[in-house]
């Protein structure tokens, strides 16, 4: 993976965070974050559950969008609770170190 992939990643956590900042009626972001962190909880579930059907149908495109949906959603959860990726990798770190 190249590093212009990975900022992708931070520069889409910008605009989430920005749709947080700045809600719209117009972004879906915003109105999903609008209904409460009990409905953003329940999006990264179903996309979770998404992704494993699609892997069981091994439809890679079908992976592939899943996966992206979940991504998505799971960094809608954590701007939503002002955590970042950022976080999640200091956790992994964290981890992977011992």
């Amino acid at each position: 993976m190249t590093v212009e992939k990975l900022s992708f990643l931070q520069d889409l956590e910008k605009v989430i965070r920005d749709r947080l900042a700045n809600p719209s009626q117009e972004s879906y972001t915003s109105s999903l974050v609008a209904m409460g962190p009990k409905r953003v909880a329940q999006k990264v579930g179903e996309e979770g559950v998404e992704l494993a059907l699609a892997a069981v149908s091994e439809s890679r495109d079908e992976i592939l969008d899943e996966a992206a949906d979940l991504l998505y959603h799971i960094l809608v959860l954590l701007s939503s609770q002002q955590l970042s990726l950022s976080d999640v990798v200091d956790v992994l770190e964290t981890r992977h170190t011992g």
